[in-house]
């Protein structure tokens, strides 16, 4: 017997969402993509005729209640997250919303408190992608001990130069992004599955252009998300954290790439870069890659998750609400010591 058709509405078709969603959906037997609701309905068109999509809407909350449909793809800015996401969990549809969560941690909370209150329906964040190959495998080695006790983890992520003539980006507007900090979230949540969440933050950051053009307009708009942030973290496990993300440090990290992650413990070393693990262990004269057994090897499967979760094939794993909570919670605490100067319990 054939599963029932799920009917995907989709409200913003960014570029995630056109490159992965949409067409990945499709592919699935027995979903279809049946409406789109971009910022205009001449963008709507478009997309719509690119994916042949039969339906477009001018208004987001014309498709959440389309009869039509019953699961709603959220691919907009962070801004629309919370309302797009209660309306479609009001109306009973399933969700698939675009990282980051939301605006802040109460809208994260508010989101997660009506997904409890829809068992029968399936919501899902779309993941931090970076260490998606890899990520079995350093919780494995983790749990075998490879470290001895793990004590403190370095990420950087950035090595560009300061582009100070750039128009403003959608991402260093916080009446769009909230308390998201470049990708910030996105190594914190690669963190955050290897060894658990953090209990204590301290952080400051920089924001040097305060004021950038307006790509359609031309006018001059605050920037107010930062630049460059550091933070410093207690993590939940014992470890201490060091996070730097940054769009000021040109030529930053090494001969393996800029953006990485050490794993340090008593007894070995962790180095994730580029897609790649690389470790040793006390005793031995560097790094050398670790293999990814093939069993062990992640990767982008989204939408397939999302549909599997909805026909009660597998739970959602990447990423359930609950973890964006947390991530969310560990974003704000990030904003409010950079602005009240203290460090912050979570």
């Amino acid at each position: 017997m054939s599963p029932e058709p799920i009917r995907v509405g989709v409200v913003g078709a960014g570029a995630n969402t056109r490159l992965h969603h949409i067409p990945k959906l499709q592919a699935i037997p027995g979903v279809e993509v049946v409406s789109v609701a971009n910022r205009s309905r001449a963008s709507a068109e478009k997309v719509a005729q690119a994916f042949n999509i039969p339906t477009v809407y001018d208004h987001w909350w014309d498709l959440i209640a389309g009869a039509e449909t019953n699961a709603i793809v959220i691919g907009t800015w962070p801004y629309m997250h919370h309302p797009l996401t209660l309306a479609a969990l009001a109306a009973n549809k399933h969700v698939l919303c675009e990282a980051r969560m939301a605006m802040n941690a109460a809208e994260a909370e508010a989101m997660l408190a009506a997904a409890q209150a829809k068992p029968h329906l399936t919501v899902q964040i779309v993941p931090s992608p970076f260490t998606l190959g890899v990520d079995k495998t350093v919780k494995r080695l983790l749990a075998e001990g490879y470290l001895g006790e793990l004590l403190v983890l370095e990420a950087r992520a950035g090595s560009q130069f300061l582009n100070a003539d750039a128009p403003l980006h959608w991402r260093q507007e916080m009446d769009l992004s909230g308390y998201n900090i470049m990708s910030m979230g996105i190594w914190y949540e690669a963190i955050l599955r290897w060894v658990g969440e953090a209990t204590r933050v301290l952080a400051q950051g920089k924001t040097f252009v305060k004021q950038r053009r307006d790509a359609e307009t031309g006018l001059l708009k605050p920037a107010r998300v930062p630049e460059h942030v550091t933070v410093l973290a207690e993590m939940a496990c014992g470890a201490q954290l060091s996070l730097t993300v940054s769009a000021v440090t040109g030529f930053a990290g090494d001969s393996r790439g800029a953006d990485g992650v050490y794993l340090f413990g008593s007894g070995g070393t962790l180095y994730f870069s580029g897609g790649k693990l690389y470790g040793a262990r006390r005793g031995e004269h560097g790094l050398n890659e670790i293999a990814i057994p093939p069993h062990e090897t992640g990767g982008w499967r989204v939408e397939e998750e999302f549909v599997n979760a909805i026909r009660g094939l597998e739970p959602v794993t990447h990423t359930s609400f609950a973890d964006g909570v947390k991530y969310m919670r560990f974003t704000e605490a990030v904003t409010c010591s950079m602005r009240e100067g203290r460090a912050i319990n979570l």
